[in-house]
């Protein structure tokens, strides 16, 4: 995977593939506000938060499979 590095000012506007925008929406300190325009299908989430929801489903994920292990066995040919 590579990174692209790129210096935008406030209002410049980054265009991933055909449908997705990323505007600089202000610049404060060493604070940057971003807007992300993108489908409706498409999910936009903070790192953090998205590694938050990966845990959770891993967890989830678990969880079921350790439910199927108290179901009786049946003998199925």
């Amino acid at each position: 995977m590579n990174m692209l590095i790129l210096t935008r000012k406030k209002g410049e506007v980054i265009q991933i593939g055909p449908d997705i925008e990323i505007t600089i929406a202000e610049i404060r300190g060493d604070q940057v506000k971003i807007g992300i325009q993108a489908p409706q299908n498409i999910e936009i989430h903070r790192k953090e938060v998205y590694l938050q929801i990966q845990a959770e489903n891993e967890a989830a994920s678990e969880a079921i499979a350790d439910l199927f292990t108290l179901l009786p066995k049946t003998d199925k040919e």
